[in-house]
């Protein structure tokens, strides 16, 4: 099979599982931060009066990701930057927005999504293999991808791209979204994000409580995680069983 053919097979593949493949490099992040509160003495932050800030940072890199996950998909119309996984859907080409500064902008808003909770292991290694990681892993997803697009839509595609970074944004191209900002559509596919990332850093922080044998928690965190889980599960059932968050053409 020629290299191209592979690279698409792969990439296919790994866009199917995006939403799980994740989770394995998430559960040996949650190893290296055990391992990191066990053994303190491996890092110059950890149990130092910089250690909130440094965590404080890392949850802001999060959040990042998710804003930068909010701004393109609340100016999307329907049937593009969806979280599908079944295969490729595009009824039509985002040229504008943050897909005027960089072709994969959701996968940039997940790579910081992620990349919080891995500067959180406090280790330098873990750090640089996960970036190692999420870029083979990703560069075969958007390899697939960009396929289906030049498919799709042929030359339109292939001179928005030739002037469109993949994965650095650059705002020298920058055009205004067509579409008004929609926070119905935010609400409905972007639900889970805000959820996720408290919810990991508040299981990290009471590990690491629990861990070093103390009980001070961040209940600041925790009462964030309860109430956005409550609006998780609220806001899945407006989705399934209402039309509350429909809107026509996003």
């Amino acid at each position: 099979m020629a290299l191209k053919s592979t690279f698409r097979k792969q990439g296919n593949w790994l866009f199917k599982y995006r939403g799980s493949i994740p989770i394995v490099v998430l559960l040996i992040g949650a190893g290296m931060i055990i391992y990191s509160d066990l053994h303190p003495e491996t890092s110059l932050i950890k149990q130092t009066q910089f250690e909130w800030i440094y965590e404080t940072f890392c949850i802001l890199v999060s959040f990042l990701g998710l804003y930068i996950r909010i701004i393109t998909v609340g100016h999307t119309p329907a049937n593009t930057s969806g979280r599908n996984t079944d295969k490729q859907i595009a009824d039509v080409l985002n040229t504008t927005g943050m897909y005027s500064t960089v072709r994969h902008p959701l996968y940039l808003g997940n790579f910081f999504m992620w990349f919080g909770p891995a500067l959180l292991t406090f280790n330098l290694w873990f750090i640089i293999a996960f970036c190692l990681f999420y870029w083979l892993y990703y560069e075969r997803i958007m390899f697939a991808e960009e396929e289906f697009l030049e498919e799709s839509f042929g030359k339109v595609y292939t001179d928005w791209a030739d002037t469109v970074p993949a994965f650095v944004p650059s705002f020298k191209n920058y055009k205004k979204p067509e579409l008004p900002f929609s926070w119905k559509k935010i609400l409905k596919k972007e639900k889970n994000g805000l959820a996720a990332i408290l919810l990991i850093f508040t299981f990290f922080d009471v590990v690491d409580e629990l861990i070093n044998g103390r009980t001070d928690f961040n209940y600041y965190l925790i009462g964030a995680c309860i109430l956005t889980t409550v609006l998780y599960l609220v806001l899945k059932f407006l989705k399934h069983k209402t039309n509350i968050l429909d809107e026509t053409g996003r």
